[in-house]
């Protein structure tokens, strides 16, 4: 990555600055209804990862019979619109918004929105990144002739799925013509209150790879062990010395996660199966260590099985890389996302050892990935994502769609 330096760049002074704020918050506010009903829309009616055709066509239509931009697919799904400021070519903020869901089963607690797709859901808040980009480019379209530069609006598919949709638009062109200096992404969290936001500068979130291990033994009958090769016994000896790469071969300075979250044995009470099947995830934030785990694991893997008599098949599917903030362009971020919310609404986020395939977009360019605060106790709002109950408190539509463009005005 280039070292680039960034400062804040509002080209407006203290007096014009209040007044393009509360123009902005006021817009955005005023938007909140329409807002509301575009991520309804967009919830009721999910698409996996990849799929999103239906949601492709409603952004286009919106971006094109509301706003009157020219848009162009990409990626298959994706959709990619420009709006220019004054010289628009003095640089290029790009504004990501990902617009897939996930394979889940909405509960049913009597909301109207509930999704119509059957065990289709946003449950990571997709639906409401989209509704606020284009609420973002809604105010900034209105208000081209109070930036200077470019505004690539940038809705992407496939965060949910490796090899991950940001990679698939990389490769297609989409920080290229015009080319892209700064990217920018949302994301909802609620476990932060809603009308609060949270930056990291630096290191964020993690690598993520997935692991698919089978372990390979002689199956045989539970009373007469020895006339079998236990790929159990096997199997349990193998996860435990493969801790020891993120608590013993690890750098202690970098974070690092191995987890196992399925093992599939298929024998019984009396039955040692033949083979064992494991699923797990290994994730960190070093690239070069990254890849040295990968190797570790195997070898070790491989030294209990065969000396245990087994077999192994260790199957690696790399995921998406580390993401890092820009630190100055973050801290531009900070700062304006504090004269939009108030000081004490701006929260310091720590590392977060979950994945987003924004991290592609932050190592080709000068990144910032946020998270925008979605919680509130009384709407019970503040659940987890990835969670069947997932909901969203929609007053921060209006946040995220005014913050959005906020920032363009301040990095």
């Amino acid at each position: 990555m280039k070292n680039i330096k960034f400062k804040v760049n509002l080209h407006i002074e203290p007096t014009q600055n209040i007044h393009m704020l509360e123009k902005i918050k006021n817009r955005a506010q005023e938007l909140l209804p329409r807002l509301t009903e575009i991520r309804r829309d967009l919830h009721t009616h999910p698409e996996l990862s990849f799929e999103e055709f239906e949601t492709q066509k409603k952004v286009e239509n919106y971006l094109q019979n509301e706003l009157g931009l020219k848009t162009h697919r990409i990626a298959n799904t994706g959709v990619v619109a420009l709006i220019e400021g004054k010289n628009p070519s003095k640089r290029v903020i790009g504004l990501r918004a990902d617009m897939d869901a996930l394979p889940i089963v909405e509960v049913n607690d009597g909301r109207p929105y509930r999704s119509q797709n059957e065990g289709v859901m946003h449950a990571c808040g997709h639906d409401a990144h989209t509704t606020c980009l284009l609420g973002a480019a809604t105010i900034l379209n209105e208000m081209r002739e109070s930036f200077e530069g470019t505004v690539k609006l940038i809705f992407q598919p496939g965060e949910e799925k490796i090899p991950g949709g940001a990679s698939l638009m990389i490769k297609d062109g989409v920080l290229e013509n015009p080319k892209v200096d700064i990217m920018i992404g949302q994301h909802v969290m609620p476990f932060l209150e809603t009308g609060q936001a949270g930056f990291r500068k630096g290191l964020y979130m993690a690598s993520a790879d997935e692991l698919y291990i089978t372990v390979k033994g002689k199956g045989g009958h539970g009373a007469l062990p020895h006339l079998a090769v236990d790929p159990i016994l096997i199997a349990s000896h193998m996860i435990v010395a493969l801790q020891q790469v993120v608590s013993r071969i690890a750098r202690p300075t970098i974070p690092s996660v191995l987890t196992f979250g399925k093992i599939t044995g298929m024998g019984a009470t009396n039955v040692i199966p033949s083979e064992v099947k494991i699923e797990g995830t290994f994730r960190t934030l070093d690239e070069a260590w990254r890849d040295e785990a990968h190797k570790r694991m195997v070898e070790i893997a491989k030294g209990i099985v065969e000396g245990m008599g087994g077999e192994l098949d260790f199957q690696i599917a790399r995921g998406y890389p580390f993401l890092k903030n820009e630190e100055s362009i973050t801290e531009n971020c900070i700062l304006a996302a504090k004269e939009y919310l108030g000081e004490s609404q701006v929260k310091e986020l720590d590392i977060w050892m979950a994945a987003e395939d924004f991290s592609y977009f932050s190592q080709a360019v000068p990144s910032v990935f946020y998270r925008l605060g979605t919680g509130n106790a009384e709407l019970k709002t503040n659940i987890s994502a990835h969670n069947s109950a997932f909901n969203i408190d929609e007053a921060a539509l209006a946040n995220g769609a005014g913050m959005m463009a906020y920032l363009v005005f301040g990095v």
